[in-house]
């Protein structure tokens, strides 16, 4: 039986919560104090490192207070990943997301509103839809979640002007708490969050960027493969190893099966079905090394990864802390590498000028996708299509990364949302009442199989639009995929179900009606300020990759606004610095040309204030270095 709100008056507290739902008998540090905010109708900001328990800090106090959770998430899988395991939790949770059909979504909010469903997930771009608004005015809201909150400042790594629209919920439902989460803001993009989200007062509660276990190495390699091999022959755990292209991450994997190594690939271009077996694989342990692009990540729980290593760059140091920090989970000893050549750093700032292409080309897109969806000027204002991204990019001379990139910047000034992750499983519902379902299957007693099918192994089709795989159905019945299909697809025709094969091809919605080209404008003053910002990012990420000097969690932490003086003493910096003792001394003659101030030696040498001090005291005991008042320069004998 999933979860009624009556069982509401007979939990006692969110331990008993947790304990009766996920099985915990504790909070992780921070949890409990982003909870009892929330249950203190406190606005907040929670910014916990990457697997630091964000989901429980508002799937508790859902289960807890009476009504429905809204959660906004720009993670089609990653909503799809939560909705299931809350249901697997006998938690009632349903997800609204692009490329539904009107009456899909009509259903689900009929549920929300009346069906007891606790947890309701929500694309960004759904709340711009009047239906939705109205919807949720009639709801029971308890919660407004905003997970990846960081998408809502411009100043973040990931902005996205449809996070925006979240401000909408605030009108709607201006009692209610809102729960912002993100793993990665600097200080500047934390302010931004609670600005953005209209925060009653300012609330933000922070845990520490630090991973004392968690040793951060870049490495100049030419021989990328040797070197990775011998990482691999280190370490004995769990790896996760990150490259930028998928046809590269293939070919990695294969050639670490070759080398005898249990490896395997993941990226978006697998189908849900391939994704989610090759993750459970490598989550269970029977697969050690997972090959992937960014799309894996997101929703991982695996404490016990050994090893994250990156052999190309990215582009900035919040994806860099996000996904290195999937290492380690468990507190013990872990690696994240990073293998790099001089190529990767060109091939790196050509990508930084390929992600901003020139306003000429970004309204040639725009005219290429209107023409490509045969849609009329003055047309098309709230409507969404799915389409091929290749074939787009093929059919007007377009390489498909510029073309993605484009509408990206379309997105950011507004006319368009395109979401390039967008997979869709096959959904149905049964249209008809049970009394006709009956008559139907009398008639066709050989439909009347896969409709007993259905019946059996879903709950609620009568209700909402259930998850189907054909694939499964026709080995369950003995049939061929295209049979079922074509019965499926008989029966949507004929009324009896609503049956929507699966997609996963990306989709745009067209915010305003197509343009005519001498009407299309792209904001210069938007792109020039998001060009600045990524270019900061990069130049941070470069920064990172290329110092000799500077401890990395160190950099890290500065980069953060978090402020700490001692060095980690596990990073390649450190290490390297404990084999040459003699380095900072060595730094400090070469930066006395003339004299010196103290504070301009902290500020130029990569040591803690206490290391400084002791290193000058020994150098001047030595006769190498003299001091009048904060001033220090070299002795005679050392200038000569």
């Amino acid at each position: 039986m999933l979860f009624n709100c009556a069982k509401f008056d007979e939990v006692k507290s969110i331990h008993d919560i947790l304990k009766q739902y996920w099985g915990f008998d504790s909070f992780r540090p921070l949890q409990e104090d982003i909870i009892n905010a929330v249950l203190d109708g406190k606005d907040t900001l929670a910014l916990l490192p990457t697997g630091g328990g964000k989901s429980l800090c508002y799937q508790v106090p859902g289960t807890y207070l009476e009504g429905v959770c809204i959660v906004v998430s720009p993670l089609i899988a990653l909503m799809n990943d939560q909705v299931q395991s809350l249901n697997k939790r006998k938690i009632r949770a349903m997800a609204l997301i692009s490329g539904m059909r009107e009456s899909e979504v009509d259903t689900i909010l009929d549920n929300c509103i009346y069906g007891g469903i606790k947890f309701l997930y929500l694309s960004p771009e759904r709340l711009k839809s009047d239906l939705v608004q109205e919807r949720i005015k009639l709801m029971k809201v308890n919660l407004i979640a905003v997970d990846e909150a960081h998408c809502i400042s411009q100043w973040g790594f990931d902005f996205r002007p449809s996070y925006r629209e979240i401000a909408h919920l605030r009108e709607i439902k201006p009692d209610v708490p809102i729960l912002a989460l993100t793993a990665t803001a600097t200080p500047e993009v934390a302010d931004d969050i609670q600005t953005q989200l209209q925060f009653k007062s300012p609330n933000l509660l922070k845990k520490s960027f630090v991973r004392d276990n968690l040793a951060y190495m870049a490495f100049e390699e030419e021989d990328k493969q040797n070197k990775l091999r011998l990482m691999l022959e280190k370490n004995s755990g769990s790896v996760i190893i990150y490259m930028r292209s998928r046809v590269k991450s293939e070919k990695l994997a294969n050639k670490l099966t070759s080398w005898s190594y249990s490896a395997t690939f993941y990226h978006a271009g697998l189908s849900q079905d391939e994704r989610q077996k090759r993750q459970k694989s490598w989550t269970s342990g029977e697969t050690r090394i997972m090959v992937a692009t960014n799309a894996f990540g997101m929703g991982i729980d695996k404490a016990d990864v050994r090893l994250v290593m990156h052999l190309d760059i990215p582009e900035s140091p919040e994806a860099y802390f996000q996904e290195a920090g999937r290492a380690g989970r468990d507190g013990l000893k872990s690696y994240a590498v990073m293998l790099f050549d001089k190529y990767d750093i060109e091939q790196l700032k050509e990508r930084f000028k390929q992600q901003f292409p020139p306003i000429k080309q970004v309204k040639r897109a725009y005219t290429a996708l209107g023409n490509h969806l045969q849609l009329a000027a003055g047309s098309g204002e709230g409507e969404e299509f799915e389409f091929d991204l290749n074939r787009l990019s093929s059919n007007f001379n377009m390489d498909s990364y510029e073309m993605q990139q484009c509408l990206k910047i379309l997105e950011l000034s507004e006319l368009i949302q395109f979401s390039e992750e967008s997979f869709l499983s096959s959904r149905l519902k049964i249209a008809c009442d049970k009394r006709d379902l009956y008559h139907y299957e009398i008639a066709h007693p050989k439909d009347a199989r896969l409709t007993h099918l259905l019946l059996r192994s879903n709950i609620g089709v009568f209700d909402h639009y259930v998850k189907i795989n054909e694939f499964k159905l026709a080995q369950s019945l003995g049939e061929e995929h295209a049979q079922v299909r074509a019965q499926l697809e008989r029966m949507d025709k004929l009324g009896i179900m609503s049956y929507i094969p699966h997609s996963n091809k990306p989709r745009v919605h067209f915010i305003r009606a197509r343009l005519k080209d001498l009407e299309l404008n792209i904001p210069k003053e938007a792109y020039r300020l998001r060009k600045s910002i990524m270019k900061k990012k990069l130049e941070a990420m470069l920064d990172f990759v290329e110092t000799k000097s500077i401890c990395r969690t160190l950099f890290l932490l500065d980069y953060f606004g978090e402020k700490r003086s001692k060095d980690c003493g596990i990073c390649d910096i450190c290490v390297a610095r404990k084999k040459d003792p003699d380095r900072l001394r060595k730094e400090i003659i070469q930066l006395m040309e003339g004299p010196i101030r103290i504070d301009d030696l902290k500020m130029a040498t990569d040591s803690n204030d206490e290391q400084l001090l002791a290193c000058l005291r020994q150098m001047i005991d030595d006769g190498l270095i003299e001091r009048k008042d904060d001033i220090y320069s070299l002795v005679a004998e050392q200038k000569r």
